[in-house]
């Protein structure tokens, strides 16, 4: 929101004449400008309380909170490889209608994040499931299910924040993570060497030295 220049000088309080009385902004001035800040801040308190991320420690939700249960979950996720997840909605939201959603969301290790996808289900009574292949360099996929009762009204688990799965190599703060996160390149990738690389040296060596014996 762009709130404009402030300019907050006031006038020396022996400068307050009535020759001066001019310099003073207009009274629905000020109050725009003091209503541009609360609207600021309103709108920054969301980012304050956001959750904090810790590298590969996934976000689930507690049974308690949620009415619903995991069944299964992949983790860690893997580029280009199935993820799936199976939640079981609980009995009592099962009797009165209730509908779930479930919404996912990629991120990378580059600090970008795609939009939300709403996810086709596969529902079986209480049962309900999704996949997708989550894209290559991927930091982790958030997932939230939205549950929406008879009688119209509906929430998000979690309020206002994703639950998540890390991949098996995620970049967190510039450091890097996982099963498959490679230190000497201080990011992803193998850490074997290329298959066959060292036999093919080796007989590389022989086909030399048998060059170098046919000379002498």
């Amino acid at each position: 929101m762009n709130c404009g220049i402030w300019n907050c000088e006031v006038l020396p309080r022996d400068d307050h004449t009535k020759d001066n009385l001019g310099k003073w902004p207009p009274l629905s001035m000020r109050f725009g400008h003091l209503a541009c800040f609360l609207i600021s801040l309103m709108l920054l308190s969301p980012l304050s309380s956001a959750r904090e991320l810790v590298g590969g420690q996934d976000e689930n939700p507690s049974p308690e909170d949620v009415p619903f249960t995991i069944v299964a979950r992949d983790t860690p996720s893997i580029d280009g490889e199935t993820w799936a997840i199976t939640i079981e909605m609980n009995e009592e939201e099962h009797a009165n209608g209730t509908v779930f959603e479930i919404t996912t969301q990629i991120c990378t290790n580059d600090g970008v994040c795609d939009p939300p996808v709403l996810m086709d289900m596969t529902v079986d009574e209480r049962t309900h499931a999704i996949d997708l292949k989550p894209k290559d360099d991927h930091t982790y996929i958030n997932w939230r299910v939205k549950a929406t009762y008879e009688d119209g009204n509906s929430t998000n688990f979690p309020q206002g924040s994703w639950y998540t799965t890390w991949s098996s190599c995620w970049q967190n703060d510039g450091a890097y993570g996982g099963v498959d996160a490679n230190a000497e390149k201080d990011g992803c990738g193998s850490q074997q060497p290329i298959p066959g690389f060292g036999a093919l040296v080796a007989i590389s060596g022989l086909v030399m030295a048998a060059a170098f014996t046919r000379r002498d």
